[in-house]
C-alpha cells in the first residue's frame, strides 16, 4: 500500500530503474475511466499490470508522470488515449476451437436444424460478442462449413463484436501463423485457408467464403446495439469475468432480448449465470443455456 504521508507507491512490475511513480491516486483515477468507459473492474492488486503496461503508453506520448497521464485522458483531448489505455490494459488470450465442446454443440444441437432451414430460404444469426482476434467467430464459421461449404450462398451470417478497434481489425485482417492453427483439423485448415507467404512463409489468411460469413464490428457492451434482429446462438465466454457483478448481470439480461426463444447462449468455464437472466436461460450442462419462451421484462 502508499505510505500515507506521500500517496506514491512505486509499482513492482516497473521497467528499468522506475521512471515514473504511479500512486494510489493515479491507479484510482485509471480505474474509473477504465470502469465508465468499458464496464471492467480494475482490483487495486493489478497495479503493476497498469504500471507495466501504461509506462509503454507514457513514453509513447512524451509525458514524465502517471500524474500527466491522468491529466491527458480526462480531458477532451485524450479521448483517443483511452481507447489505446484499454486496449493495452485488457489481455486477448485465445485460440481456435477454445472449450471446444461448445463448438460440438453447436454442431450437434443447433445448427442441423438451422442449415436446413437456411436451405429452404430461412435466416440464420449467431453472435460471437467479445470476439478478441477473431478465433471464435472464425471456429463458428469452420463449424458452419464444415457442415455446409455453400453456406455463403444462403442467408447465414456470424456477427462478431468487440470493443477494442485493434483486435477488429485483426479480425478482418484474417492472418494467422501456423502454431495459432493447431487446434484446426487439418482437413479445415487445408479447404480454408491460404498460406500468404508472409511470416517466414508459415501464415495462413482465411479464405473467402470465411469473410462472406462474418461481419467484425466495434461494440461497447455497456453501450448502445444498434442490431434489429435476434440471433439463435450467442457466444460470450470469459469475458465478463472482467466486469462487476451488477454489469455482468446487466449484460446477460440484456443478452436475452437478442437471443430467440430456443436459442443457445454459450459462455465461459468460470463463470457462472445469476440475476434476472436465470429467469429466461435454461442450464442444459457444459455452460450451455436455452433460451426460454415468453417476452424478456
Amino acid at each position: 500500500m502508499a505510505r500515507p504521508e506521500s500517496d506514491k507507491r512505486v509499482a513492482d512490475g516497473r521497467t528499468g530503474s522506475g521512471e515514473f511513480i504511479l500512486t494510489d491516486s493515479d491507479f484510482n483515477t485509471i480505474a474509473k475511466i477504465l470502469h465508465s468507459d468499458s464496464g471492467i473492474l480494475l482490483a487495486p492488486s493489478k497495479s503493476n499490470l497498469v504500471y507495466s503496461r501504461l509506462a509503454k503508453r507514457l513514453r509513447a506520448l512524451g509525458l514524465a508522470s502517471f500524474k500527466e497521464y491522468c491529466s491527458y485522458i480526462e480531458g477532451a483531448e485524450g479521448t483517443s488515449e483511452r481507447m489505446s489505455m484499454l486496449a493495452a490494459l485488457t489481455t486477448n488470450v485465445t485460440h481456435f476451437f477454445r472449450e471446444n465442446h461448445h463448438f460440438e454443440h453447436l454442431k450437434s444441437e443447433l445448427l442441423p436444424a438451422l442449415l436446413a432451414d437456411a436451405k429452404k430460404g430461412g435466416r440464420v444469426r449467431i453472435w460471437s460478442a467479445g470476439c478478441s482476434n477473431g478465433h471464435e467467430p472464425y471456429s463458428i464459421a469452420l463449424t458452419v462449413l464444415s457442415m455446409m461449404p455453400d453456406a455463403p450462398n444462403y442467408d447465414i451470417k456470424i456477427l462478431a463484436t468487440d470493443i477494442d478497434p485493434n483486435v477488429i481489425a485483426f479480425g478482418r485482417a484474417g492472418i494467422y501463423d501456423e502454431a495459432t492453427l493447431e487446434a484446426v483439423p487439418k482437413t479445415l485448415k487445408q479447404r480454408w485457408f491460404k498460406p500468404t507467404g508472409g511470416k517466414g512463409g508459415d501464415a495462413f489468411e482465411v479464405s473467402d467464403a470465411m469473410r462472406d460469413l462474418i461481419s467484425f464490428r466495434e461494440l461497447n457492451l455497456i453501450g448502445e446495439w444498434p442490431m434489429q434482429g435476434t440471433f439463435q446462438a450467442l457466444f460470450c465466454r470469459n469475458v465478463t469475468i472482467y466486469f462487476d457483478q451488477p454489469t455482468r448481470e446487466k449484460i446477460w439480461h440484456r443478452y436475452c432480448r437478442y437471443l430467440e426463444p430456443g436459442g443457445w447462449f454459450y459462455m465461459g468455464h468460470s463463470e457462472r449465470l445469476t440475476g434476472p437472466a436465470t429467469q429466461y436461460l435454461a442450464y442444459e450442462g457444459t455452460t450451455a443455456y436455452r433460451r426460454l419462451e415468453g417476452a424478456v421484462k
